[in-house]
């Protein structure tokens, strides 16, 4: 049964570790096993002791050192590592090293989506089962390494709520969302924060305080999954609520684990009144926070100090990459004075997962539920006549984007048959996600689609008109950089540009058009045509969609506003899956044309 999260009240471990109440909220202590461990280490000089917050984010899944879209252990240029296995060694080290009770571990979010491991329990055995549900592999690792707080990600909720309330059940630890609020009453829909007491050895323990706060986007990109019954006010002003609130329930320390970038464009336009990425305002602007755990971005910023514009005081900040590929550690000097603890030193780090090999407690615990995986990824779906790859799709366009255009279309063409859409021409909108993404000559396995198509996107049809077509494909375009004729082309600064990532870039399936990468943003899309006729500006076209682009994910022009003429609650991927197991054969020669090209006035520049 669900907890009385209205109380925020932690598991029956955090009974079991001795919790015991301040302010009305937990105060979870060591268990007194852990603390007779380590005991030997735990006695350090009096007055000045220190300590140690750990911290992963973007973890998506990631147990094993493993690549489920390719079958193989994961690889890549920077020849980073991967997974939980890894993370717990490094893990078990600082704790060796610091002592068990000066340690701290917590994650900042987007936890169970991103590998079929965790698409499989998901949707395959879910987790949701009403008779033997299976245990979630991240919850089963995360319970053996310790964790004493996560913050939800937004990703937690591609599968629908029940899937997050499910996760959070199997949890030893409390997944902290402060600005996760019931719809219906605007009260916690999920624990806002957490205090956790160490024994460092001298007097009074450390009372270190876990805020938790998640991105408030959830309320745009999980519309389907959300709205009505969840809304996800501000990072910002949710942090000035408990901050306060948090110090009087005791905290000695404020840690907050955020899911949110700290100095990121916001992807929202007007649809939300809040920032995406605000993790550094927050620092700035909200006083008593002492460490922020960055999340959401997917990038490593070791340490990063932003002074507090109210107290003058540095906050330090930090960002693991994504995925187990490093682990944060924010290092705590504090001293007892004045009847409480107050921090004298504190600096942050990130380790580096690719040091040390995988916990093999960790890789035996999860081994059978890997090799279910590993079967159900390799089962074959189809043939493909040639070997299809995205390597070039980021400035070419390829087949294997034209595939996905052409099944999204095909899709959306039958759906509305019966419709009065029906006689619509039918666009679709692809993006090149996966860099690394092939579909194989020969056999294709089920792990070619799913590597093709790595989010968990379901599929809408809107409609738009031709000049909003041309709109959107002017935002899209903003992501290659301005090149003069004759300038050289360098591939490593064609693209991204404007902090756009890969799957913010958008091509159309079904029409013509040139992108003149000599003109300005906003002035780039020359010669768009449909049917081998000029674009009708008031004409009428659907636009196969995903439902993060259709919710206003990216911030692309007039589709979050478009009229919705239907929906499909299955992910595109299984869309994709079904489609080639219906034809038996991929063959470009059914759908691959060159319909854009990079030029400079009208020359191109491939």
């Amino acid at each position: 049964m669900p907890l009385n999260r209205r109380d925020f009240v932690t598991r029956s471990a955090a009974t079991a570790a001795g919790a015991a109440m301040v302010g009305g909220l937990p105060v979870i202590t060591a268990t007194p096993a852990a603390a007779a461990e380590v005991a030997p280490e735990c006695h350090q000089p009096p007055q000045k002791q220190t300590f140690t917050v750990m911290g992963t984010t973007d973890l998506h899944g990631r147990v094993l050192n493993w690549d489920y879209f390719t079958d193989a252990v994961y690889a890549d240029k920077a020849h980073n590592d991967v997974g939980l296995a890894k993370i717990s060694t490094l893990v078990n080290r600082i704790r060796a090293e610091k002592g068990r009770c000066h340690t701290l571990l917590i994650d900042a979010g987007d936890i169970i989506q991103g590998t079929q491991l965790t698409y499989y329990y998901a949707r395959v055995e879910p987790i949701t089962a009403k008779q033997h549900a299976p245990k979630h592999p991240m919850a089963l690792a995360m319970n053996a390494i310790g964790y004493d707080a996560a913050a939800l990600g937004n990703h937690e909720f591609n599968y629908g709520i029940p899937t997050v309330r499910a996760f959070e059940e199997q949890l030893n630890f409390p997944l902290l969302g402060a600005n996760a609020l019931h719809a219906k009453d605007e009260k916690p829909a999920f624990q806002p924060y957490v205090i956790k007491e160490l024994h460092l050895g001298h007097g009074r323990p450390v009372r270190v305080g876990i805020l938790g706060l998640t991105n408030p986007g959830i309320a745009i990109w999980d519309k389907a999954n959300v709205a009505g019954q969840m809304i996800f006010p501000g990072i910002v002003e949710m942090a000035k609520k408990y901050v306060p609130r948090m110090k009087a329930a005791g905290a000695d320390i404020i840690v907050v684990s955020a899911h949110s970038g700290i100095d990121e464009p916001t992807t929202y336009g007007d649809q939300l009144p809040y920032p995406e990425d605000a993790s550094g305002e927050m620092a700035e602007t909200v006083p008593g926070i002492d460490a922020v755990l960055v999340g959401h971005t997917h990038k490593e910023v070791p340490q990063r100090l932003i002074v507090n514009k109210q107290t003058g005081k540095t906050v330090v900040l930090s960002e693991p990459l994504c995925w187990g590929q490093r682990l944060s550690c924010f290092d705590f000097e504090v001293e007892f004075d004045k009847g409480g603890w107050h921090v004298t030193s504190l600096s942050a780090r990130v380790l580096n997962s690719n040091t040390v090999p995988e916990d093999p407690k960790i890789v035996k615990l999860l081994t059978e539920q890997h090799k279910k995986v590993v079967k159900y990824v390799n089962q074959p779906i189809g043939t493909c006549k040639v070997a299809l790859s995205i390597a070039e799709a980021p400035y070419k366009d390829v087949p294997i984007i034209d595939l996905i255009g052409r099944i999204q279309a095909d899709t959306v063409k039958a759906a509305l048959a019966p419709t009065q859409y029906a006689k619509l021409p039918v666009l679709a909108q692809a993006a090149p996600f996966n860099r690394t993404a092939l579909i194989p000559a020969g056999t294709v396995k089920l792990r070619d689609a799913a590597g093709l198509y790595i989010y968990e996107n379901t599929l809408e049809a809107r409609i738009l008109t031709g000049s909003q077509i041309k709109d959107y494909l002017e935002y899209s375009a903003r992501y290659f950089a301005q090149l003069a004729v004759g300038a050289p082309v360098n591939l490593d600064t064609l693209t991204n540009q404007q902090n756009t990532p890969d799957y913010n870039y958008d091509s159309i399936y079904g029409i013509s058009y040139d992108i003149d990468l000599t003109q300005p943003v906003g002035s780039r899309i020359v010669k768009l045509s449909y049917a081998g006729k000029p674009i009708d500006p008031a004409g009428q076209f659907v636009l196969a969609v995903n439902n993060y682009r259709a919710n206003g994910g990216g911030n692309f022009p007039h589709v979050a506003t478009a009229p919705k003429v239907w929906a499909n609650s299955d992910e595109i991927r299984n869309t994709m899956i079904a489609w080639v197991k219906a034809k038996g054969v991929i063959d470009p020669k059914d759908f691959a044309a060159v319909n854009w090209r990079l030029v400079r006035k009208g020359v191109p520049l491939f």
